[in-house]
């Protein structure tokens, strides 16, 4: 249940520096080369994509909703290790989904890693389901 006093706003460059440590210390998988520059790109492109929860204005979860004009993505669902169990990543899923619904959308993917088995929790309860008909085939560029 969500305590009802987590507030869901939008990521502003001010935020850069404590996302970036939020993330050392909330998100799995840290060694994707997160920078301030690429969080500033990120907000600086589309100013609602990345969603702060927060409560008494200290943030507690994170997550990017990003859209291509085609498709609508989810990346760095991140909650505080403290205030996990309480919604607050069902909350900022579902402000995601609105976001999209705006767009036009009709479906969202999530990346989430193989070995995240606490983030696979998440992602079921909220509705989300494994694909099985095909990966992502990636290459590094540096």
């Amino acid at each position: 249940m969500t305590s009802p006093d987590v507030r869901v706003r939008y990521g502003a460059l001010d935020d850069v520096p404590a996302v970036l440590r939020f993330w050392l210390e909330a998100a799995e998988n840290t060694d994707r080369h997160d920078d301030a520059g690429k969080v500033v790109a990120l907000i600086e492109r589309d100013p609602e994509a990345l969603l702060v929860a927060e409560i008494d204005g200290r943030m507690v979860g994170t997550l990017i909703a990003g859209w291509d004009g085609w498709r609508a993505h989810l990346y760095r669902l991140a909650v505080d290790p403290a205030h996990r169990r309480m919604g607050i990543g069902s909350l900022l899923i579902r402000a995601a989904e609105e976001r999209f619904r705006k767009f036009g959308a009709f479906r969202a993917d999530a990346m989430v890693l193989h070995d995240n088995a606490l983030a696979h929790h998440a992602w079921t309860a909220a509705g989300y389901t494994m694909q099985t008909d095909c990966a992502r085939w990636v290459r590094r560029l540096t």
